[in-house]
């Protein structure tokens, strides 16, 4: 149980290293979340895609970029409010007040279990409904992507088996000299017109042509031809190319567990709505259960590394050193953290590994730390 004046010294610094954290992380969020808003802007320009739907998948990918800046930020919040607390003399507080270094890390160690799970709620519950969202959102966006496709003087591919060019088109989406190839059946068809109109029935998007000719082509190269006065063409059943599947990481984790329970338990595969799972790909979903659950004990591995600043003091010469391996160090194991999600999927070996690295390295730091606390105590 902390005294007053603990308490009061440790809520200081624990709600200014939380408002430091706030305030970067959603700082680099919103940079990055910008960035990728701007390279999203061809779902819009080439897949054909509405702005509202462009609108909803940028917004719905805040979570995952959040959970991805959250270890470098809290590391470098830490870091640097440690920093400040030692060339301020603030850490004698803690000193005067008989709390040594390793009280002051058991409550850094608390400190870190609320954002091990903050990151284990991101990446597993958050970010993967989000981002399932906005595959549903351009899955369901078929009837809104097609005027913005009907281009002028380009050959458009954006739609499954359906290639697009016409001459001109005015504001009220009046088409003249239009070229179409459907490739979706057995057959190709060519269609040429002179002129056509994109229209509305129901639920289904008609595009009604003029003056034309059908020519059908068969797989041997053969093509026979008619010509029309007018006809419909019914595009509602063409889909978008963008990706429309559910991909891995945007499936929840009750389900990449039930994949893992059939394949390494029940030794079976299964195939439904949103899942193939085989052998092939089960070192993958491990991977991905991995990245989700495993990847956020890294965090202790980095308070682990940035509370060495205790035990060296601002006027010493080192210092500076110091400083600079600590901060060279909690970076290269966020690299290792992330390079160690691939290198895990390829064998059950590199799993092991995976595990055992950050829980190895963090037991010997702090082994290491309260030795080296003790011996500073006894001096």
């Amino acid at each position: 149980m902390l005294f007053i004046n603990e308490k009061i010294v440790f809520k200081k610094f624990l709600t200014q290293n939380t408002y430091f954290f706030l305030l970067t992380s959603l700082s680099i969020t919103f940079i990055v979340w910008a960035i990728r808003a701007v390279n999203n802007l061809d779902i819009v320009s080439e897949d054909g895609h509405s702005f509202l739907i462009y609108f909803y998948i940028t917004l719905l990918v805040f979570p995952k970029i959040f959970g991805q800046v959250l270890p470098i930020i809290f590391f470098t919040s830490l870091f640097y409010n440690i920093v400040k607390y030692e060339n301020n003399n603030e850490l004698k507080l803690f000193w005067i007040n008989g709390i040594n270094q390793i009280n002051f890390y058991n409550v850094i160690l608390r400190y870190t279990v609320v954002f091990f799970f903050i990151q284990i709620f991101v990446s597993t519950i958050l970010s993967p409904h989000m981002q399932n969202k906005a595959r549903e959102f351009i899955q369901d966006s078929t009837l809104d992507f097609f005027p913005s496709l009907f281009q002028e003087k380009k050959f458009i591919d954006t739609v499954e088996k359906l290639t697009i060019f016409i001459e001109t088109k005015n504001s009220i989406n009046d088409l003249r000299n239009i070229y179409l190839k459907d490739d979706s059946g057995s057959n190709s068809r060519i269609i040429v017109a002179k002129k056509g109109q994109l229209l509305s029935e129901g639920d289904s998007r008609v595009l009604r042509l003029y003056n034309g000719k059908f020519i059908n082509i068969d797989p041997k190269g053969n093509s026979s031809s008619f010509n029309f006065d007018k006809t419909d063409f019914n595009i509602s059943k063409f889909v978008t190319k963008s990706t429309t599947y559910r991909k891995l990481q945007e499936t929840y984790i009750t389900e990449l567990f039930r994949c893992v329970d059939y394949i390494l338990i029940k030794k079976e595969s299964y195939v439904d709505e949103y899942v193939i799972c085989n052998k092939d790909g089960i070192q993958e979903v491990i991977s991905e259960i991995y990245k989700r659950i495993y990847k956020p004990f890294y965090l202790f591995l980095l308070s682990a590394i940035v509370i060495f600043l205790l035990i060296s003091n601002h006027e010493e010469s080192k210092f500076k050193t110091m400083k600079f391996f600590i901060f060279s160090l909690g970076i290269i194991f966020i690299i290792i953290s992330e390079i160690s999600v691939n290198f895990s999927s390829k064998s059950n070996l590199n799993l092991l590994i995976a595990i055992l690295l950050p829980l190895t390295i963090f037991l010997i730091l702090y082994v290491f730390f309260y030795k080296k606390t003790n011996s500073i105590k006894h001096k």
